[in-house]
């Protein structure tokens, strides 16, 4: 991760320079301005700060006044300086530049800041109102117990206890995804990675949600390779994508999982019959706390966790979408194949 994060600021800063010296010697073959020359560059410096890391403006910036004293400086195409104009116009640069990769640095942090509050509140908010409903029915169901005890039936008891057991597992459900929400949004998530079977994953994922167990149909087609990834992590995200499959589809209707084997993947493809995915939602419902128009998302009108499941995905360089159906809903997710062994 950290070297393709590495890689795409070199690609950015190399593609920035270019750039920034092309539109240079444009404007000084056509006006011979050497300021405007120094305002082009000051400008790429300013947007590389601002994408990159003060560390990669700082060496933009140096390689930026090199090849302004070798391109735009007499003599030409050396990096000896005999004016004391230019040698007091590039002090300037430089020190100007170092200035703004600073400043640029500060709004930088200033704007995760930002987005940490921002996420802190939604979080509050949500934490405040969706763990009152299991929580109210979890009390009132143990209340209920608690001072009826001797006279309700077997079946009564039975029934109030599967109540209060359902509504916990759907609060440690609900707890669990906020803490990987954090994590996520912090760049905290550590994965360690295990030889699994998707296909046991999945059956795991369906022992746990009672509505899967009688409407899940689990699909493998040919043999499908064992993976590099962590099990814990990606049965959470398949939890989440099913779940809420199942929350949305017509109760006696069946949501299908088909495991595929392709080239460098393998896709996990999870079909419901619900009302479905408008197109200009089909991105949006992975992001944190996205809700649909008022209608009901993932973890109850949250939305945390379809989007813990495209961290998780990601975090094991997968891929996460919404495939237009004709019917129902498909969300498709696609693992890097790793592992060269293969299992039936």
């Amino acid at each position: 991760m950290f070297t393709d994060w590495r890689s795409s600021h070199f690609l950015f800063s190399f593609i920035a320079l270019a750039s920034a010296l092309m539109a240079s010697w444009l404007i000084d073959r056509a006006l011979g301005s050497t300021i405007a020359v120094l305002l082009i560059l000051q400008l790429a410096v300013v947007v590389v700060a601002l994408q990159c890391t003060s560390r990669f403006a700082y060496g933009f910036a140096v390689i930026e006044a090199m090849s302004f004293n070798f391109l735009f400086t007499t003599p030409r195409y050396s990096l000896q300086m005999f004016h004391a104009e230019d040698m007091i116009n590039l002090v300037v640069f430089i020190i100007v530049a170092l200035t703004t990769s600073q400043l640029a640095e500060h709004y930088r942090r200033q704007q995760d800041e930002l987005k940490k509050t921002k996420l802190r509140n939604s979080i509050l908010l949500s934490v405040s109102h969706d763990l009152r409903t299991p929580l109210a029915t979890i009390i009132g169901t143990l209340t209920t117990l608690n001072e009826y005890l001797p006279k309700l039936s077997e079946g009564e008891k039975r029934e109030l206890l599967n109540s209060a057991t359902a509504e916990s597992h759907r609060l440690h459900q609900y707890i669990e995804n906020l803490l990987q929400a954090t994590k996520l949004q912090h760049g905290a998530l550590k994965i360690t990675r295990n030889d699994e079977s998707l296909a046991d994953i999945v059956h795991q994922v369906v022992a746990r949600l009672p509505d899967a167990q009688s409407r899940g149909r689990v699909q493998v087609q040919g043999q499908v390779s064992r993976v590099l990834v962590s099990g814990v992590l990606i049965e959470q995200a398949l939890f989440n994508v099913l779940d809420n499959a199942l929350r949305f589809s017509p109760a006696h209707q069946p949501v299908i999982v088909t495991l595929f084997q392709e080239p460098d993947v393998i896709r996990i493809d999870i079909q419901d019959s619900g009302d479905g995915i408008a197109a200009k939602d089909a991105e949006q419902i992975f992001d944190l706390f996205y809700s649909n128009s008022g209608k009901k998302t993932a973890d109850s009108g949250t939305g945390i966790g379809l989007a813990v499941a495209k961290g998780i995905i990601t975090a094991h360089q997968g891929h996460i979408e919404s495939v237009p159906v004709s019917e129902g809903c498909l969300i498709r997710i696609r693992l890097p194949n790793d592992q060269p062994t293969s299992s039936p």
